[in-house]
């Protein structure tokens, strides 16, 4: 049984945040009698499937592998390693713990659609999370374009959505990643409520508060700022801003106004999304890269 959960639990049981489900605090209903047995020719559940099943029923966190596809710019220490940009990432990790507010509760956000910030967010969580005993919470805030899970290889099935509608526990909708024991994804998930209905709510309130309390550092990957008005809400409850910047993409005009949007002293800084190498930076790269690639 992991820490996080035993955390929630406790949570609960101290009336802190918002009510989590617990061993025993549900029962599923008997089968009856004349209840049609399975065909044992059906396919029986992968053993991924039969995990996750046993998850829900003793109301466990999950633990899911993620399945990043080749060539993907998601979680760049996996597979073929791409130091430069592994690197970087092990940059803003380091600029963030030792940031003088200490910030807790990162929120990932862009001017427009299309500028990267559902990777940068992605790539941030899974670097803080390689940091030893950091339990680390990525959050897919971005109800209206749900890409999180999609370049995860995740389910997005029941989420925080789900969650504030009252449709689901807090670890039912929480995943636990596999191959990195300390990321845990909470996904967008579904609701026929607006979102902005479903962050103006006291259960948004709940949720930002239990995750803060059990969570070494939470990721939100929210909406383009100016977008939508569930950046507002979700903004007013984080620690601090990072704004994801791509040359030759990023609007220049709503570049300046998601600046001018953001409080001054929620700006952790920007990421400027594939940007084309420096000519010095080449010889910078060969030096400290190169050999670690052979």
């Amino acid at each position: 049984m992991s820490k996080v959960y035993e955390a929630l639990r406790k949570a609960q049981q101290q009336g802190i945040g918002i009510n989590v489900a617990i061993d025993g605090d549900y029962t599923r209903a008997e089968p009856s009698s004349a209840a049609p047995q399975p065909d044992p020719r059906e396919e029986t559940p992968s053993p991924v499937e039969a995990r996750e099943d046993t998850a829900q029923d003793s109301g466990e966190i999950r633990t899911v592998p993620i399945a990043v596809p080749p060539g993907s710019v998601a979680i760049p220490w996996s597979g073929a390693y791409d130091f430069a940009a592994s690197e970087q990432y092990r940059i803003i990790r380091t600029r963030i713990v030792q940031h003088p507010k200490r910030p807790k509760t990162l929120l990932v956000t862009s001017a427009n659609s299309g500028d990267g910030k559902t990777v940068s967010a992605i790539n941030i969580a899974g670097a803080l999370a390689l940091r030893d005993n950091a339990n680390v919470l990525l959050i897919d805030a971005d109800f209206r374009r749900k890409g999180l899970c999609k370049m995860l290889g995740l389910p997005n099935e029941s989420g925080l959505a789900n969650l504030l509608a009252g449709n689901c526990t807090l670890q039912e909708a929480i995943v636990r990643v596999e191959q990195y024991p300390n990321l845990y994804v909470l996904p967008a998930g579904f609701s026929r409520v607006n979102p902005a209905e479903l962050l103006d709510s006291k259960a948004w309130d709940s949720v930002c508060a239990t995750v803060r309390e059990h969570f070494d550092f939470v990721v939100l990957d929210a909406p383009p700022i100016a977008g939508v008005a569930d950046y507002e809400l979700i903004q007013a409850k984080c620690d601090g801003v990072i704004l994801v910047v791509r040359p030759d993409h990023t609007d220049r005009t709503l570049c300046t106004k998601a600046f001018e949007l953001i409080p001054t002293q929620k700006v952790l800084g920007v990421v400027l999304n594939c940007a084309y190498q420096w000519f010095l930076y080449k010889t910078h790269e060969s030096y400290y890269y190169g050999s670690a690639a052979k």
